[in-house]
């Protein structure tokens, strides 16, 4: 990779067309609708034309209009580089600020073939998390990064670079906003407007952000979920124990090394063959085939042997479950599905009976049909599970929305005691696993070492170990206890499990204590020069306060609050004036745009006293936001949990929840 030519000017000269990058085999995003008047398409174009000198307008209109026309957007592949993006060592990129080097670091790592599932398109994973909606923002944002110092503060609205304006060096070196609203234009129908245009763009959660860190983090959470998905169903062990969802692309993809982890059989529907084989070519996928028939013996046969495996089956999902279903015994004890159902009808999710490019083709080219066979698909999935669960499987909602689209598809879901639009009657996995985890404290926490270096993600991994022991054998609940345990079994296996895609990266779940634990010990060893660059921590938005979104992350909030959003939004501000390097917020990610608001931050550790105190007053925060709100909803391991906080936390003073009296409420007369 040429890091310099990334910084120059793009249009002095003008840069040729890279040709040959463009023709690589890469997985490319399927064409975005645009259902724009002719007028709104030359307003497309003008938009993407402010970017340009006006000596170059002539031929670049020409070739934006095209791009419209072809892709449902306008991508400025003109501007995209001719090499292959990936996250050099920090060293190499050599900007004015340290700090804007490692987002640098961390924009090329999101957009690297490795780890995004449409680098051409800009999009990291979840079929349209967007980095940025062209390439012309990803280089000027790239040059606003290289020479802005520690007195300046890029400003980002859904892609596009605001510009830099002055800030001191205790302000974040960058802002970011995606999708963000006016609540009542905040519709799926609408989005595609308004991406076409150019104006707003779906970050996804970690993709706009810049904190993706490949398939690592979701096999983490994938993995902690199967775990305590069987201990709900009181299994110690899930030796010889099906699980069967799909999705093997983006994120879905981490599905098949999360069941080996996990010890189970793992069963993964996917119906693009280019996904299968990624994930088989990269060895987290042990075996596959078309053939039904063959998918069972293989399940019956690993059942028998009481062997881990996992299992691609090279088709849809629905013919899956519908096979499945026809057996006499129960041979599924767990099930999910991880389909990119926040966007079901641009290539979320596949109808039965159609071919993968057949579907690629109608959902443009004939949506409302499209649409019709997606919603009777649904039917037909959720019709069979429901079959199989009768004889014992546990199937939950992995939070991207499967429920909800069944629903709006016709199917009845909701509980007969339902008292809202969000109580079906199978589990969101928050609502059943996760959600109390997450009141613990618990989320995904994640860091990267910008040395690009293994020695030195495996000194932290050893770092964070042996302060995983220390935490274990403080004064705490024993469910905590727990899940120290889980991520102590994890960080010890991490390298072993070959889970490092792109930068040199971990993710783990850990609470308040033992991420102001981890940071500190990091940015020691920088200081002391054991880890040879600074280490970046960071989150998914999907933790314990970053993400408001009633049919995932707050689904087990029931006082009414599950559908506000001040938790995710007073998060992003908090972290911002604590010593968040970065904060983002977003619209969208999960379960869908107009569905979620969530934000995230990423904090540089240089080995500085300063940069000690940043990480110690922001993660102060952005942990006990969200156990406080939680707690306040009712939620008993939140409340212990905040009690424990303000213990050990000076100036952390929270409004504890008084329960009511049941009996006096039961007398009201209204």
């Amino acid at each position: 990779m040429h890091i310099p030519s990334l910084f120059v000017d793009p249009f002095a000269p003008l840069l040729e067309y890279p040709t040959e990058q463009r023709a690589k085999n890469v997985t490319h995003a399927p064409k975005r609708p645009c259902n724009l008047t002719q007028a709104e398409k030359m307003l497309a174009v003008r938009n993407a034309l402010r970017y340009i000198p006006k000596e170059h307008h002539a031929l670049l209109s020409q070739e934006f209009a095209e791009e419209l026309s072809t892709f449902g957007h306008i991508y400025a592949f003109r501007f995209m580089p001719n090499f292959d993006l990936f996250a050099p060592p920090v060293s190499e990129i050599g900007a004015k600020c340290e700090k804007a080097s490692a987002i640098i670091l961390m924009i090329l790592n999101n957009l690297d073939k490795r780890v995004a599932q449409f680098p051409q398109e800009l999009v990291t994973y979840g079929g349209n998390g967007q980095v940025f909606s062209n390439w012309i923002q990803f280089r000027l944002v790239l040059r606003y990064l290289y020479s802005m110092t520690d007195h300046q503060t890029l400003v980002l609205y859904s892609g596009h670079p605001l510009g830099l304006f002055p800030s001191t060096p205790d302000s974040p070196r960058m802002t970011v906003t995606n999708g963000m609203m006016i609540p009542s234009y905040s519709t799926k129908e609408l989005y595609d407007k308004y991406f076409a245009l150019g104006v707003t763009q779906y970050g996804q959660m970690t993709a706009g952000s810049f904190c993706y860190i490949g398939p690592q983090g979701i096999v983490h959470g994938t993995t902690i979920t199967v775990l305590n998905a069987g201990r709900r169903m009181g299994l110690d062990s899930l030796a010889g124990k099906v699980f069967v969802t799909a999705g093997l692309g983006g994120m879905s993809g981490a599905q098949p090394k999360a069941a080996k982890i996990a010890g189970c059989i793992g069963v993964i529907a996917e119906i693009s063959e280019t996904a299968l084989l990624k994930r088989h070519q990269q060895g987290w996928l042990d075996v596959y085939s078309r053939d039904l028939e063959e998918i069972v013996r293989w399940i019956k046969e690993y059942r028998e042997k009481k062997e881990a495996i996992s299992i691609g089956y090279l088709g849809n999902v629905v013919d899956l479950w519908e096979r499945l279903a026809e057996e006499p015994e129960c041979l599924v004890e767990l099930g999910s599905d991880q389909t990119s159902l926040h966007n079901p009808f641009l290539g979320g999710f596949y109808p039965a009976g159609l071919t993968f490019d057949e579907s690629n083709e109608m959902m443009t080219s004939d949506p409302a049909k499209f649409k019709i066979l997606v919603q009777k698909s649904l039917i037909r999935q959720i019709n069979a599970i429901d079959k199989i669960a009768a004889k014992g499987m546990y199937f939950w909602d992995y939070g991207n929305a499967f429920l909800l689209e069944c629903h709006r598809a016709g199917a009845n879901l909701l509980r007969e005691d339902a008292q809202d639009d969000k109580s079906f009657r199978y589990p969101s996995y928050m609502q059943d696993i996760m959600g109390d985890i997450f009141s613990m404290g618990f989320g995904p926490f994640r860091w990267v070492c910008t040395s690009g270096k293994p020695e030195d993600l495996r000194l932290t991994d050893q770092t964070a170990c042996r302060i995983i022991d220390e935490l274990k054998e403080s004064n705490v609940p024993d469910y905590v206890k727990q899940q120290y345990l889980d991520n102590k079994k994890w960080i010890e296996e991490a390298e072993k499990n070959e889970l490092v895609v792109g930068s040199q990266a971990r993710i783990l779940y850990s609470d308040r204590a033992g991420r102001v634990a981890l940071a500190a010990a990091f940015n020691d060893l920088v200081k002391n020069g054991r880890v040879s660059a600074p280490i970046v921590i960071s989150r998914d938005h999907h933790d314990v306060s970053g993400t408001d979104s009633p049919f995932r992350e707050t689904s087990n909030v029931y006082d009414g609050s599950a559908f506000t959003a001040d938790m995710a939004v007073q998060n992003c501000i908090g972290d911002s004036f604590r010593g968040a390097t970065w904060v983002a917020l977003h619209n969208g990610g999960g379960v869908g745009w107009g569905d979620v608001i969530n934000g995230g931050f990423g904090l540089v550790l240089d080995g500085s006293s300063d940069a000690a105190r940043r990480a110690e007053g922001m993660l102060n925060w952005d942990v006990p936001n969200g156990v406080a709100r939680r707690s306040w909803s009712g939620n008993s391991k939140a409340q212990e949990a905040i009690r424990r906080a303000q213990q050990q936390v000076d100036g952390m003073t929270v409004t504890l929840p008084v329960e009511a009296d049941e009996e006096i409420l039961r007398t009201l007369k209204f």
